[in-house]
């Protein structure tokens, strides 16, 4: 089952914690649920965005310093098992 992870705020998505660091994830990686894959960040503030589902990351919905609205899919999961 495809499950897509969204974005709660508004703000600019980063894939990694800084610039000089590896990305949290990239396509392919096995997430666990409440695992971290990228941050959005708001007037300064950065607010964690993490897997809801386990599963592996198909891909990413926006692009890194891509803009988020409330609801985008930021990442498409290809999910563990059945609900």
């Amino acid at each position: 089952m495809t499950h897509h992870i969204s974005s709660a705020l508004p703000g600019i998505f980063y894939r990694k914690p800084g610039p000089d660091k590896d990305p949290y994830v990239e396509p392919g990686d096995r997430l666990e649920v409440g695992q971290v894959i990228g941050v959005v960040e708001i007037m300064k503030q950065f607010s964690e965005i993490r897997s809801d589902v386990a599963g592996v990351l198909r891909e990413f919905s926006v692009e890194d310093f891509g803009a988020v609205n409330p609801g985008d899919s930021i990442a498409v999961v290809d999910e563990d098992g059945e609900k």
